[in-house]
């Protein structure tokens, strides 16, 4: 049978987007300054930019606690969704990449936002500049945002987001894994949390411990795999 941890699994890992959740670093110090100073930004708008796994996600969900502000999915932007975004005063508008919203909708919602007094944060992994565009008026909008850029985790922080997924899981692993996973994975808080994601569920396949061992093979197969 097996124990009582390894079946609470199936339940799933809720991740907490809590401000006391967030792990500071010298690639995030700026962007979480910012989320902190709201109101007081320089504009109304903010573009949060960086990398897949950066924690833009988790400052968003910082800003919304603050700001009661709502959420929207860039790919859910569209002219249909601009009455009433800012009915709360704050929008969020996540994972914004030029080709998969709706232009009009957000140029709309830049000349709203001074007029109704209201405030958004924008997310993407590029910073809008450097979108193209089909609108020149929108363009010429995101040019004026101030935007913040998240830099790739350093070794200090990607260590302790480890420690910290692997007793979210309820997992204590030696000190040589943590050394071992940093110089196996993408520089990124999400390459982080799959790899734990990852060997807890061979862990658990094999009825065995999390070593260096386990995690050097699981890893070692994972390249292989890559070049059948």
């Amino acid at each position: 049978m097996l124990p009582a941890r390894q079946l609470a699994l199936d339940l799933g890992h809720a991740e907490s987007y809590a401000r006391d959740d967030f792990l500071g670093s010298s690639g995030n110090s700026d962007a979480l300054s910012m989320i902190e100073k709201w109101p007081d930004w320089p504009a109304p708008v903010l573009a949060l930019v960086g990398p897949r796994g950066a924690g833009k996600s988790h400052l968003a969900a910082i800003w919304a606690e603050l700001s009661g502000a709502r959420f929207l999915s860039g790919r859910g932007l569209q002219s249909g969704t601009v009455p009433g975004a800012l009915a709360t005063g704050a929008l969020v508008i996540e994972d914004l990449t030029a080709g998969t919203f709706e232009e009009r909708a957000l140029f709309h919602l830049l000349n709203l936002v001074r007029e109704e007094q209201a405030f958004i944060l924008l997310t993407a992994e590029k910073p809008p500049t450097l979108w193209d565009l089909a609108i020149p008026d929108l363009m010429s909008r995101l040019r004026a945002v101030p935007t913040v850029i998240l830099g790739a985790p350093d070794d200090a922080l990607l260590r302790a987001v480890f420690v910290k997924l692997f007793a979210d899981r309820q997992l204590q692993v030696d000190e040589g894994v943590i050394s071992y996973l940093l110089t196996r994975i993408e520089r990124s808080l999400a390459a982080a949390k799959e790899a734990v994601a990852r060997l807890d569920a061979e862990a658990l396949r094999r009825r065995r411990p999390i070593t260096r061992a386990l995690a050097a093979d699981v890893f070692r197969a994972e390249q292989l795999q890559m070049f059948d």
